[in-house]
């Protein structure tokens, strides 16, 4: 079984940055695609950017297009989501899950092709 641990949540102003890590253990992390979703109150959960296996393909919701960077350190078992300038309606519980096949991330971010879930994270983004 894959266990995925989300950290780096927390309250950061307009504006800000913030740098969420995803800690797999369990299983060969390099099996994984990964990707970070997140749910906004009121909001169904909506997919914010993944990568594959190997890191070649990466792929991002188009509200975070050129704000948000995904990377993966597979010597770490860990992919990082470096948010930048946050907005208040960046606000919402992130988590990252894993699949496996690459093939999902390069046609889109759909939560109903991966299998393991971590507990989230909050992100709140507020002056």
């Amino acid at each position: 079984q894959l266990q995925l641990v989300e950290s780096g949540g927390g309250l950061v102003q307009p504006g800000g940055s913030l740098s969420l890590s995803c800690a797999a253990s369990g299983r060969p992390f390099n099996d994984y695609l990964i990707g970070w979703f997140r749910q906004r109150p009121g909001k169904e959960r909506e997919g914010v950017s993944c990568i594959s296996t190997s890191g070649g393909i990466t792929n991002y919701g188009d509200s975070v297009k050129g704000r948000f960077t995904i990377l993966r350190d597979n010597l770490k078992n860990t992919v990082y989501l470096q948010m930048n300038n946050l907005q208040p309606e960046d606000t919402a519980v992130y988590y990252c899950a894993a699949a496996t096949w690459d093939y999902y991330c390069s046609v889109g971010i759909s939560s109903q092709d991966y299998d393991y879930w971590g507990q989230g994270t909050q992100v709140t983004v507020s002056s």
